[in-house]
């Protein structure tokens, strides 16, 4: 279909955002209830944010940590949908259907890994000298 056809027949207004809205919530209630990794974000993010108030971060350490917590989800949801979509193209086992799950998955774990640091060289700092008063 050509971006003219395209454009005539695409839906604009409130109701057509209402309704997108209503997809992207299911889309998040979805990844919520069946995907596992999704579940773990969920104590991710209240640690994360414990944390914040505990160590009573900077608003720049709070930007940060809201960012990280909100590119890892949203990298879960499009390794999520990209999964579906490789499902339904490849029912069956196929490498290649394999490495695009495979590197999608990797793409969510090495930006998990990224915020992990990130998160440590933010807290870290801030709880040994807590930690070692409490001790002491």
């Amino acid at each position: 279909m050509d971006l003219e056809l395209r454009e005539k027949f695409k839906k604009r207004g409130w109701k057509r955002f209402l309704h997108s809205f209503g997809n992207s919530w299911d889309g998040l209630r979805y990844a919520y209830r069946y995907e596992q990794s999704m579940t773990i974000h969920a104590m991710t993010v209240i640690l994360v944010i414990s944390l914040g108030i505990i160590c009573q971060i900077s608003r720049l350490e709070w930007i940060i940590c809201i960012f990280l917590l909100g590119i890892i989800a949203a990298t879960e949801l499009i390794n999520t949908s990209l999964e579906a979509v490789i499902d339904l193209i490849c029912p069956h086992i196929h490498p290649l259907a394999k490495i695009g799950k495979d590197t999608a998955s990797a793409a969510v774990f090495v930006y998990s890994i990224v915020s992990f640091i990130v998160w440590c060289l933010i807290f870290i700092p801030k709880l040994i000298p807590m930690v070692t008063s409490w001790l002491m």
